[in-house]
């Protein structure tokens, strides 16, 4: 066994990337959006069907939720820009050249 075959298997356990499946529709997405965010859409929901009611305030909590999201999003996609920049000396993948 080679060296990078073996520090391969003390660092991922035999865990295996997804192979033609990046980004999107993993396991992990369904739970976070579907289960975890439950109480988030609820609480949406509530600001427009709930009573008290005030459209106004519900828009700017809406506007306040996707304001903070986008900005988490695009950070992020901007650090890992430059993570995989600095780090792997290329642009990742969705961005850059597609791997082998």
């Amino acid at each position: 066994m080679s060296v990078p075959d073996t520090l391969a298997s003390v660092l991922y356990h035999g865990y295996e990337g997804t192979e033609g499946l990046t980004g999107f529709p993993n396991d992990g997405t369904w739970l976070i959006f579907g289960i975890v965010l439950l109480p988030v859409y609820v609480m949406v929901v509530a600001w427009f069907v709930g009573s008290p009611r005030s459209p106004k305030t519900g828009l700017l909590g809406v506007s306040y939720l996707v304001g903070l999201t986008t900005t988490m999003w695009v950070s992020m996609l901007v650090l890992t820009v430059v993570i995989g920049f600095v780090f792997y000396g290329e642009i990742p993948e969705p961005i850059g050249t597609p791997g082998p």
